[in-house]
C-alpha cells in the first residue's frame, strides 16, 4: 500500500468520529415553536413554561 492510501483509509475511518463531533443535530434542543398552547418559551431555563395570565 502506498502512503497516500494508508492516509486516505485513516480519513476514512475518522469521518464519522468527526461528524459526530461536530454535533449532527442528535441533540434534543428546544425551541418556541414546540411550546404547547398556553406556554411561552423560558430562555433562561431553556424549557416552555406556563404563560402568566393577569
Amino acid at each position: 500500500m502506498t502512503f497516500r492510501m494508508i492516509v486516505s483509509a485513516g480519513l476514512l475511518a475518522l469521518a464519522p468520529t468527526l461528524a459526530l463531533a461536530e454535533g449532527c443535530g442528535w441533540e434534543k434542543k428546544m425551541n418556541a415553536s414546540q411550546c404547547g398552547q398556553g406556554q411561552t418559551y423560558d430562555t433562561a431555563s431553556g424549557t416552555c413554561v406556563d404563560q402568566a395570565t393577569s
